[in-house]
């Protein structure tokens, strides 16, 4: 629900921006000298700072425990980037359940039981995160980049900031968690050892028989098998779903006035 949230919140500022409904709203509010309007418009994401989801477990904690041991706590877990850690799971649960409810096929995703103080391929963590955060973390940026530019609501920095950092921060955790926990991520010999393993993976073509392992080819195969299998209704509300990118397209190329004037779809 919070990610769904945080599409249809960032969405619906575009298309409203991009629509020019938001631009005619402030200069009806700035005319009108309707101040509390101009604010609303521009800090519905004050709320979704993080922090407050954290009261039910720092006042839990405060009655057991007592509340300098509950602030303590909280304190030890921003140090050890537990938000980072959680927003980035959020996305790992939203991504499967959200498969599984309009495509089926729900099955057992072994994690392993190795030893935790191992350094992880770049290639690895694609393969895994791609789909669930990379390409939605991209979709995210592009969405409040394209606002920064076209929004109406924000018409300075500092309120740019307060309406997007939370979604900034989901942004950053969804591309670098993988690589920001991943022991050695920044080693120089690791870095290249992973980057000639990723160019033999993006590089090998599939096959009968070729692991996803071993080629991107069979990788982007078993990523897709899901849509091979599913009913009548995932194939339509994933078309439904995909059409956003469409709209989010036609508004950027009717405010970049290359049509010639045209508004028309066609």
């Amino acid at each position: 629900a919070v990610v769904i949230t945080v599409y249809a919140f960032l969405y619906g500022k575009l298309y409203l921006s991009l629509s020019g409904v938001e631009a005619a709203i402030v200069k009806f509010a700035r005319r009108k000298g309707d101040d509390p309007l101009k604010a609303a418009m521009a800090s519905q994401a004050l709320v979704q700072i993080g922090l407050l989801m954290t009261l039910p477990m720092i006042m839990e904690i405060g009655l057991e425990r007592g509340f300098r041991t509950a602030v303590g706590d909280l304190i030890i877990m921003q140090l050890q980037l537990a938000p980072v850690f959680f927003t980035f799971s959020l996305g790992t649960k939203m991504h499967y359940f959200g498969r599984t409810l309009l495509h089926g096929g729900a099955k057992y995703r072994a994690t392993g039981r190795g030893f935790v103080v191992r350094h992880e391929k770049f290639a690895d963590n694609y393969r895994m995160y791609s789909r669930s955060h990379f390409v939605k973390g991209i979709e995210l940026a592009l969405l409040l980049i394209s606002y920064m530019l076209y929004g109406s609501a924000t018409p300075d920095t500092t309120a740019y900031a307060l309406l997007s950092s939370s979604m900034w921060f989901l942004v950053c955790s969804w591309l670098f968690s993988p690589f920001l926990f991943n022991p050695s991520g920044f080693e120089w010999q690791k870095i290249y050892e992973d980057w000639e393993d990723w160019t033999k993976w993006i590089s090998s073509r599939g096959g009968i028989g070729v692991p996803s392992t071993k080629s991107w080819e069979s990788w982007w195969n078993e990523e897709q098998e899901h849509l091979q299998h599913t009913g009548m209704w995932g194939l339509i509300w994933e078309i439904v779903l995909d059409l956003r990118f469409f709209v989010y397209q036609y508004g950027i190329v009717y405010h970049l006035h290359v049509a010639r004037g045209d508004k028309s779809i066609m």
